[in-house]
């Protein structure tokens, strides 16, 4: 740590806070204080302010009213989304034209610079910023506010451009720093491994926001207490309404004879019920649910031995992979590994240098395209999601724009907005909205969740847990990966490509090549690979079941196959008893395939 924490206190504090945009409010009358040692997970809907929030606290925009207190001492740091660095920079430039208001000597400044670059790791201070990559960008951000000796880092959405390494590597960094932060992001993992503290900006809430002392997980379980309960208020409350609307119109000489404060009640609960029923409404959540053809094939898309060079750099070689109903494929590695090109080769974009891809007959592939080239930024919003027609067919059944729009949180004053005014939350729905018209075999995501909020992700995720086709992913969000796909792969950027079972088991992987223990991939008899090291450290029992584990495995899976197909049995779908029977056998199946990945994991980690 480059010093000791700050005096214990209040940091920044806020009252009656409001901010509006033109007719739309963000937030009115916030109330708000952070402290020194709190790490704060800063979370809401798209929309609902938490940018504009932290640069209000930040002082780089002004609240529209109430009043923002400052500690006199305190230092505020600010990490936009986007980082944003002068041409001709240097790493080491950066770092020290930082520190350009800080009183110190020349020497003193480059102390700090020359231990912000060993910490950071940074190896070639004299390289331009121009020649790094999104994800040591961001690193190098980071470090200009870090070697600011901030009491308080406001950060807007930190992990953006940064893959598992990098994310890894700022969770690290940021359980060890001694001052404090509000970190806004979507990333639930990150959440629930730096903050003691969550906050949720959203008028659902009385006082527009909600917050809870302890891990996102505990605030999960606290916000869903509280927002059950409110629900439950509404229901106690309309009740109570009814009861004295009614009396009150069919007894007009009860209403003489009442005070006149009881009617005056009578009306301000009516006035609290209608202020509770919006505030209840506002936890709709975009309507997410892709459609699939309905297609059985076993074999949707089939590729064998692909190997692809870029730029005189391997990839990926001896890449094999079979995409069946119900496959959902994780894509995982550094940034430039070769993922987005796996992806490109994989639906026909791009050819691979050896191997092939057999498509299934008039397969339909729809593809979610991370840069979003797909959706043009000067059509309107109207335009984007039906085009010139005044509805859409979703699934054979024609939904009015403005219906299809509220699907996905849109207003209908907001039709006419262009797609370029949009935020990148909203760019993002559209997209989906658009893709949710194609009914797919095969969805392939590249990147969807950026910018997208909490809830929106849940919706997602259920989305895609319940399409019957197969899916390709690739994501950074390492709870999506683990909830929603069956199998991941990993790209180590030279080549090679492992198979895992979840994003634990490839940090693993990644952790023991880093400490100088190779993982190599081997080739199943399935054409899917697999990592491999020595094995020495286990009893010849354990090396046998070892050998043994890939077969054992490939014949569990066969077994998981032969379930599915046993429930998809047309002669047993009018039979519940028979129906309930093969489903739990199809569990049981998965389960066990399963346990054998986890003592397959265990095998290769005692080995060393």
């Amino acid at each position: 740590m480059l010093r000791l924490a700050g005096t214990m206190g209040t940091l920044v504090t806020c009252r009656a806070v409001s901010k509006h945009f033109g007719t739309r409010t963000l937030f009115d009358g916030l109330s708000i204080g952070f402290v020194d040692d709190e790490r704060v997970g800063f979370v809401g809907p798209n929309g609902s302010g938490k940018t504009t929030f932290l640069k209000i606290l930040a002082g780089l925009e002004q609240a529209d009213g109430g009043e923002v207190n400052r500690r006199r001492s305190a230092r505020i740091g600010f990490l936009p989304q986007e980082d944003r660095f002068s041409d001709g920079d240097t790493v080491a430039s950066v770092l020290g034209d930082a520190l350009a208001d800080h009183p110190m000597e020349s020497y003193e400044r480059d102390t700090q610079v020359a231990i912000i670059l060993s910490r950071f790791g940074f190896e070639h201070p004299d390289g331009g910023v121009a020649e790094l990559s999104g994800g040591w960008r961001k690193r190098l951000a980071v470090a200009r506010e870090i070697i600011q000796q901030p009491d308080l880092l406001l950060m807007d959405e930190p992990t953006n451009h940064l893959d598992l390494e990098g994310i890894a590597w700022l969770e690290k960094m940021l359980s060890g720093v001694s001052f404090a932060f509000v970190a806004v992001s979507h990333d639930r993992y990150f959440l629930e491994n730096v903050t003691n503290r969550v906050v949720e900006l959203n008028p659902v809430y009385p006082d527009g926001y909600f917050s809870v002392s302890g891990s996102y997980s505990v605030f999960l379980e606290k916000r869903s207490d509280f927002l059950e309960a409110q629900k439950a208020q509404q229901a106690t409350l309309a009740n109570i309404v009814r009861r004295e609307v009614a009396f009150l119109k069919s007894n007009s000489k009860a209403q003489r004879t009442k005070s006149k404060s009881r009617i005056e009640d009578a009306y301000r609960l009516k006035d609290e019920l209608r202020e509770l029923s919006q505030r209840n409404a506002r936890t709709t959540v975009a309507g997410i649910d892709f459609d699939s053809t309905g297609r059985r094939s076993k074999k949707l898309l089939d590729a064998g031995g692909l190997s692809k060079t870029l730029g005189g750099k391997l990839l990926f070689e001896d890449v094999s992979l079979l995409l069946s109903p119900g496959t959902r494929v994780g894509l995982l590695g550094a940034n430039g590994s070769g993922k987005t090109t796996l992806i490109r080769v994989l639906t026909g974009a791009l050819s691979p240098d050896t191997g092939s891809v057999e498509l299934a007959e008039d397969l339909q592939i729809v593809v979610f395209d991370q840069n979003r080239e797909e959706l043009p930024q000067d059509v309107t919003l109207r335009w984007a999601l039906a085009g010139d027609n005044e509805s859409v067919d979703f699934r054979g059944r024609n939904i009015h724009i403005s219906a299809w729009a509220g699907q996905f949180l849109f207003s209908s004053r907001q039709l006419e907005l262009p797609v370029g005014e949009l935020s990148g939350g909203e760019q993002a729905r559209v997209l989906i909205a658009r893709l949710m018209l194609r009914p797919a075999d095969v969805l392939v995501l590249d990147e969807p969740t950026n910018d997208l909020d909490i809830a929106s992700l849940d919706v997602l995720e259920d989305s895609l847990t319940d399409f019957a086709g197969a899916i390709v992913l690739v994501t950074h969000d390492r709870f999506m990966l683990d909830r929603v796909c069956t199998e991941i792969l990993g790209l180590d950027g030279s080549g090679r490509v492992g198979r895992y079972v979840n994003c634990a088991q490839w940090q693993a992987a990644q952790a023991r090549i880093a400490s100088g223990k190779e993982v190599k991939p081997s080739r199943n008899k399935s054409g899917k690979s697999k990592t491999r090291v020595d094995d020495g450290g286990l009893t010849a029992s354990e090396k046998k079941e070892l050998q043994e584990m890939e077969e054992t495995i490939l014949e569990a899976e066969d077994r998981v196959e032969q379930c599915v197909k046993a429930t998809e049995d047309p002669e047993v779908a009018g039979d519940h008893i028979e129906a309930q029977k093969r489903w739990e056998e199809l569990e049981s199946a998965r389960q066990h395939v399963e346990r054998l990945y986890a003592r397959w994991e265990q095998l290769e980690e005692r080995k060393n």
